[in-house]
């Protein structure tokens, strides 16, 4: 089907005969060479992206539909609920092959657990596609009426929408209101591990959502050409709204596959709509907190690949009158292909003036943004006055009005069970690596310590990343503001309320604590402490109430509670399996807080340096003799800033030494992840080491120009499963290092950029990924209150993923993809640092 964009009322007749009589014209979906179909206006992705098997179901898998640039669907796969939530099994994809000559694709899943394999074909029919499901073998005993062919549909591009059931009309839900039914447990599929997402209080039961409607013709969104899809098929058709079980789920499209049939046992003909001659709006990058005067002023524009580029573009200044000046036109300057869009580049660095300005391509004009000297002076603000203060643990946390969340885990911890594979990453191994039995109460871990993303486990690693970029925050920029009331003795936190003392250094003592608390108590760092059941790790909002705040007591019952402890067994649980690059990290960390704290907190600072000094020490033993396992791999180079940190802290030699030993054999095997931590050490060294490590820089300056052929943004970008503005922080910190040491190397652009990309100068939109910063940014993200669709302040995102292969994201409309919207505590310090470092280059130079 072909649909017309009516633009007077008065041909709405006319148009719907305009949409039969052209509809045999619409574009058939093609095989491209990136093995996906298309056509215009719509991509169908068929297991280009896989399910995770470390995060199970990212709704980031399987049959995806890109309809009009907007990933609306996702998860076409044999699966075994009517609406999957995160950690219920999914299928692996055992095998898929591409047929060019018959232009189709087909794949095969299988479930282990139930040696069950399925085989599902796409390929174009008509106006849109088919799916076929055919099985071998009938599906198991235990899975039928349960094994269905289920796609899902993004809630958020369907709010405000109706659909039709057979003709029969309704609309999407905006806040899930369906019917559920109750079962017994031991008709559930298990989930991973054996965990559960639901807390039935030990009644032993599980919710399953009932259908929306069913019928065998679906059509969504009738009435809008950019989302209207119809499903046809001679099976049942059943609409669910998965938000019924969890906040994250989306609509899911699903049928029941038959239960004593093989061969082709479903057939689904799916037709979502393509605007004829559609073409994607283009989107304007630069930066949302505008520029300093001297600096370069670069906008990106990112074409759909069926744009006509212009060939100039304008900029205008809003005056204080409110009327828009043109200053500028400018002619743009074609860049190339990336990914799935072509760039156009346009400089406007001749405009110096300070004010408010706005660019416009064609018809469309941005948002206003500023050029003043001190644009950049204010940008780090929000992520010590908010962030870093919402994500404090073992602390109330309150803001004018607002309290953002009790003070939570007071109940310490719990040794962790040996022999376990958890989630999130955790793991135990056959023993504990403490006094403590499995179960038993470590007291004194309810101290410190930051909420490390939006969950609220604590990770040791990146609190030890945290705590070194607000260190070097400290030193390299002395930031003493002070815009938040810190009290430990009480625990309470007051936003906006200066008390007199720099929160940077509230700040890092607040995360030292808990690393104290963790050797002090447990006898070393460890990897993490988290909540034991899957139903509080997916908890929402305010984190006193994800335990009861009560030490567990074996000998009461659940839910039991004599005042003072209770028999729930809901308090968090220490990983406690100990890793010699973890003991360096934390070396590090507690070197680097030592002199920060010095004059702040003598006490601590002196504890901290002792037990560095200490832990270094044991940490050479264990690494003598340890077995390489995948932790000691990703942190090899550890040792490295480990050894910097206690030289300069202790002014000891024989650290010094040390760090020499390791640092020029690590930059030969790997300058890109150790070139920062030499830079470092550079006011500390002496001429000699300055010229031996040149080049290594010239060699980075190298990957720089590498980076500008390589994509139009010229920053790092990831095409992991996680969004990189982590790494281009650290790219850019780089850079400033190097350009501090190495002018005549690497230019200043070479890190404005970064902080550029991060303001809105990069793929999919151009948002500022710092929440609450710019005069767009992320308000929508992937922290302890993105249940509300709402933001912290401060906070910044991965940013843009890319899904294979080819297509850059961001929902600005829908906070839970952790992997492009989660706030991560390490980033924002790591942020402060950055900002901090362009402004100085700005401002001072």
């Amino acid at each position: 089907m072909v649909f017309k964009k009516l633009t007077n009322p008065y041909r709405s007749l006319l148009g719907l005969l305009f949409i039969v009589s052209t509809s045999s014209f619409a574009q058939k979906l093609t095989l491209n060479e990136k093995e996906y179909f298309e056509t215009n206006g719509l991509n169908v992705l068929v297991f280009n992206n896989q399910y995770n098997g470390f995060f199970f179901d990212e709704k980031t898998a399987g049959i995806e539909l890109i309809h009009h640039g907007v990933r609306t669907s996702t998860g076409g796969a044999v699966r075994l609920q009517n609406t999957p939530e995160q950690w219920d099994l999914i299928p692996t994809l055992i095998e898929k092959s591409v047929d060019k000559a018959n232009k189709s694709i087909e794949f095969t899943l299988r479930y282990e657990d139930y040696d069950f394999d399925s085989k599902i074909t796409v390929s174009p029919e008509g106006n849109g596609f088919q799916i076929v499901v055919s099985l071998d073998q009938t599906v198991p005993e235990s899975l039928k009426g349960k094994a269905g062919f289920n796609l899902e549909f993004l809630p958020s591009a369907y709010f405000e929408k109706s659909y039709l059931v057979d003709g029969r009309p309704s609309c999407f839900p905006l806040y899930p209101s369906g019917n559920t039914t109750i079962q017994s447990s031991k008709n559930k599929i298990p989930q991973f591990g054996a965990h559960n997402t639901f807390d039935d209080r030990g009644i032993d039961e599980y919710i399953i959502p009932k259908p929306l409607a069913q019928g065998k013709t679906l059509v969504l969104a009738p009435e809008d050409p950019e989302r209207y899809v119809k499903i046809e098929s001679e099976s049942e058709i059943m609409l669910f709204d998965g938000r019924n079980l969890a906040q994250n789920g989306w609509f899911i499209t699903r049928s029941i596959l038959p239960s004593n049939q093989t061969g082709d046992v479903l057939k689904w003909h799916v037709e979502p709509n393509s605007i004829e001659n559609w073409v994607r709006k283009p989107n304007i990058g630069f930066s949302q907190v505008g520029y300093h005067p001297d600096q370069k002023k670069v906008a990106v524009i990112e074409l759909d690949q069926n744009d006509k580029p212009l060939s100039e573009a304008s900029i205008y200044e809003v005056t204080a009158s409110g009327k828009k000046e043109k200053q500028l036109i400018v002619n743009t300057q074609e860049w190339g292909n990336y990914l799935r869009y072509k760039y156009l580049k346009l400089d406007f660095s001749s405009i110096t003036k300070p004010g408010v300005y706005c660019i416009q391509y064609g018809d469309q004009t941005t948002n206003t943004f500023s050029i003043d000297a001190n644009a950049f002076e204010n940008v780090w603000h929000p992520t010590l006055d908010v962030f870093l203060p919402v994500q404090m643990d073992h602390m109330k946390v309150n803001e004018a009005y607002r309290t953002w969340h009790g003070e939570p885990f007071k109940d310490d911890a719990l040794q962790a069970p040996v022999n376990i594979d958890f989630f999130d990453g955790y793991r135990m191994d056959s023993v504990t690596d403490t006094k403590y039995k499995p179960l038993e109460r470590i007291p004194g871990l309810a101290i410190g310590g930051w909420f490390d993303a939006g969950d609220y486990d604590i990770q040791t690693g990146t609190h030890c990343r945290t705590i070194q970029s607000l260190v070097d925050s400290w030193e390299y920029f002395k930031v003493n503001r002070d815009q938040t009331f810190i009290d430990q003795e009480t625990g309470y936190v007051d936003i906006h309320r200066p008390d007199g003392k720099p929160d940077i250094l509230q700040q890092i003592e607040h995360g030292t604590l808990n690393l104290v608390a963790q050797i002090e108590n447990i006898g070393h760092p460890i990897r993490g402490i988290i909540v034991p059941r899957l139903h509080q790790y997916h908890h929402l909002g305010d984190a006193s109430t994800e335990t009861d705040n009560l030490p567990y007591n074996p000998n009461l019952k659940p839910y039991e509670s004599d005042g003072v402890s209770s028999g729930t067994l809901d308090d968090r649980w220490a990983f406690t399996n100990r890793n010699y690059s973890l003991d360096f990290s934390t070396v590090a960390a507690l070197s680097a807080a030592s002199r920060a704290l010095k004059e702040y907190n003598s006490e601590l600072a002196d504890k901290c340096l002792s037990l560095a000094k200490t832990l270094y020490t044991e940490a050479r033993e264990i690494k003598n003799t340890a077995k390489t396992d995948r932790y000691s791999r990703w942190g090899r180079f550890n040792e490295i800033p480990a050894t910097f940190q206690l030289y300069i802290s202790s002014g000891e030699q024989t650290y010094a030494e040390r760090y020499e030993e390791l640092i020029w054999p690590a930059l030969d095997e790997s300058s890109e992840r150790t070139l920062s931590m030499a830079l470092r050490a550079l006011p500390h060294m002496g001429e000699e080491f300055k010229e031996k490590l040149k080049k290594y820089v010239v060699k980075h300056k190298t990957e720089i120009e590498e980076l500008e052929a390589e994509n139009p943004y010229e920053v790092p970008i990831s095409t992991r499963g996680w969004a990189g503005n982590a790494g281009v922080i650290e790219w850019a910190s780089t850079n400033y290092m190097a350009y501090k040491a190495y002018p005549e190397i690497i230019d200043k652009e070479d890190v404005y950029k970064g902080l550029n990309y991060l303001f809105g100068c990069h793929p999919d939109s151009n948002i500022s990924f710092v929440s609450a910063v710019g005069t767009r940014s992320k308000k929508v993200a992937y922290g302890s209150n993105r249940a509300d669709f709402s933001f912290i302040a401060g906070g910044i995102v991965p940013g843009v993923l890319i899904l294979n292969p080819d297509f850059p994201e961001n929902k600005e409309d829908w906070p839970f993809f952790w992997g492009e919207n989660e706030y991560i505590i390490d980033i924002g310090a790591s942020y402060i640092y950055l900002a901090n470092a362009v402004n100085e280059l700005l401002i001072n130079e």
